[in-house]
């Protein structure tokens, strides 16, 4: 393996975090037991197979197939060929799977459907992080994900060369279109006192403020100290490079939040709306969107 072809080099997955989802997984797919695998194996056939994959792809959840062959049978041994985070090609050995052909055949589907699924969200994020290169932007994901799947799929944007939003609610302080329109159309004095209040929360890794107008909203949101990321959203390129002009003129005041762009980014367009100057830009398709990568057992 070589640097060239890891995307992006991230912590080690502590798979023990995902031990229920991995038993609910294997229970919803076992139930009574593997009937015909059974019927055809009668005994403790030994057997090889490689995890291989039918298309371009960025690695993800390796580690977390180690441990369902493990779940599903101890004398399944699984020896990687790739790391998270790497690239491979149309063909590529992944992994060797060695032990109880029964064992192995019952494994099979939902050892797949974890490696697919995630491989199919970091494949995807690359994607988006391979558009924007030579920009400043970054790709971010959003909380947009699959219920019980959240920090699954986080890692794998991660391992897709992209950057996590927060991880919930509780991590990150973001003033949505929703609450703005609580404080009234003369916004500004009350929101100051709010960001203020936002600045002692322990525990946030930012203060973002969404805004759905340059001249309506942004003009104001700049001038009030505290915020970290103002998120534009649903913006036409003119308006993020207008807001992007309106933020770099403040710098001499010495109030530069970051600017982040979202809502119907896609392929097409994330390279024009990076190139306007923005410095993050949240991407929710790569989560709910991604489609899962072609990966195989061939024995």
């Amino acid at each position: 393996m070589t640097k060239k072809n890891v995307v992006k080099k991230v912590a080690k997955l502590d798979v023990n975090k995902f031990a229920a989802l991995i038993e609910m997984a294997i229970s919803e797919d076992l139930g009574r037991g593997d009937m015909t695998s059974e019927l055809f194996i009668k005994d403790q056939t030994i057997a090889t197979a490689n995890i291989v994959s039918r298309e371009e792809i960025v690695l993800c959840g390796i580690d977390i197939v180690a441990e369902i062959f493990k779940k599903f049978d101890p004398e399944l041994k699984l020896r990687p060929y790739a790391k998270d985070g790497q690239r491979i090609h149309v063909g590529g050995k992944i992994a060797k799977v060695q032990g109880p052909l029964c064992s192995m055949l019952t494994a099979e589907r939902v050892s797949l459907n974890f490696l697919q699924r995630l491989s199919g969200i970091s494949t995807t994020t690359y994607k988006f992080v391979s558009a924007v290169t030579g920009t400043k932007a970054k790709i971010y994901d959003t909380r947009k994900t699959t219920p019980g799947w959240r920090l699954l799929e986080k890692y794998a944007v991660r391992c897709g060369g992209g950057y996590n939003h927060r991880l919930g609610l509780y991590d990150g302080i973001m003033i949505k279109d929703n609450h703005l329109a609580q404080l009234g159309k003369n916004f500004a004095p009350k929101l100051t006192k709010i960001i203020q209040e936002a600045r002692k929360v322990k525990g946030v890794k930012f203060v973002a403020v969404e805004v759905d107008h340059v001249d309506d909203q942004l003009n104001y949101v700049l001038h009030i100290p505290g915020i970290d990321i103002v998120l534009l959203d649903n913006m036409g390129q003119w308006q993020l490079k207008h807001a992007v002009d309106m933020r770099n003129n403040m710098k001499k005041d010495g109030n530069m939040p970051l600017l982040e762009a979202s809502g119907n980014i896609n392929l097409n367009n994330v390279s024009a709306v990076a190139n306007c100057g923005i410095d993050r830009i949240a991407v929710g398709a790569i989560t709910h969107s991604a489609i899962s990568v072609d990966i195989g057992l061939d024995r």
